[in-house]
């Protein structure tokens, strides 16, 4: 069958439009060797220590759904019997694997950005964690680091209440263990997280 001229002029077009293009981005994706979430406990009134969780996924989708996820058997605490307690006594990931921080942004506040650019974000978000919700605002500063690069970090710590999401009893048995006057039930958490652009 032969193509009429305009049609086939028509086709060639629109094929070099969709090349000229380049990849639309459908959000974002979390490097997880880049990212780093960090929080501390407090023992014995003034005993501070700092605590990582070393496997994290995460995503920013293209309608501004943010969703970050750490794997709670990955607790690092620079103490392998202080991990073990953690994991079995406090979070008791035996029952609850993950901890998932959610939230949504303006999508456009990221995909307008310039590299170079930097944006301090507010978000209302929700963190899941041993079974319990409870709503946190995020204050969050995005640094666009180049087309394909976005670096998130945190601009106030999230404060997270122990006994809000049911874990006294398991800060009150790591007391003990330890043979601690106290352990802090407000534990101020910290992040640095870096997206890369989907396609």
């Amino acid at each position: 069958m032969r193509i009429p001229l305009h049609t086939h002029h028509a086709l060639i077009s629109m094929l070099f439009l969709m090349v000229s293009a380049g990849p639309v981005v459908a959000g974002w994706t979390l490097d997880p060797s880049r990212s780093h979430l960090t929080y501390v406990t407090i023992k014995a009134k003034d005993v501070g220590e700092v605590n990582v969780f070393e496997e994290m996924s995460g995503s920013i989708g293209d309608d501004g759904q943010v969703e970050i996820s750490m794997a709670l058997d990955s607790v690092e605490t620079l103490v392998p019997i202080r991990n073990e307690r953690m994991r079995e006594l406090l979070f008791q990931t035996a029952d609850y694997k993950d901890a998932v921080l959610t939230a949504k942004v303006d999508p456009s506040i990221i995909d307008n950005m310039a590299p170079g650019q930097i944006e301090e974000i507010a978000a209302e978000g929700v963190l899941s964690l041993h079974g319990q919700q409870q709503p946190m605002v995020v204050q969050v500063q995005a640094a666009r680091l180049d087309d394909g690069t976005v670096m998130v970090a945190s601009v106030k710590p999230l404060i997270v209440d122990a006994g809000k999401f049911g874990l006294s009893d398991g800060v009150e048995k790591l007391r003990e263990i330890a043979g601690l006057d106290s352990i802090s039930h407000a534990v101020p958490v910290s992040f640095v997280l870096v997206f890369t652009a989907g396609e």
